[in-house]
């Protein structure tokens, strides 16, 4: 499946609009990588477990917005975007949604 940020992929002509395909993951920090984070708060420089935690999350919300449009038979999805909210107090929510559409290589 092709995934682009972009809204026409080079080579293919866009043949049906299926709608939106989305897939979101909600995490909350944990007590260990809070700790770290604090100790790394007073020297300073990258809270690589908090870095890591939301690579990971922004992971698994575009995994699950690929199986969605695969669910709804799209060949891609085009126009893909991230999105991230706090839900409440060290927990947030990663949104990955784009428009999943019918392909076929451009003549």
């Amino acid at each position: 499946m092709i995934i682009t940020t972009t809204e026409n992929i080079p080579g293919y002509e866009i043949t049906e609009i299926l709608g939106i395909a989305r897939g979101s993951t909600v995490r909350a920090r944990m007590f260990v990588s809070d700790f770290v984070a604090g100790l790394k708060n007073i020297v300073g420089g990258e809270i690589s477990e908090y870095t890591k935690l939301q690579a990971k999350s922004r992971e698994q919300a575009l995994q699950r917005m690929m199986e969605h449009a695969q669910k709804m038979g799209a060949d891609a999805v085009v126009n893909v975007r991230l999105t991230t909210s706090m839900i409440m107090q060290g927990t947030s929510e990663i949104l990955a949604y784009g428009t999943a559409v019918k392909i076929k290589l451009s003549s």
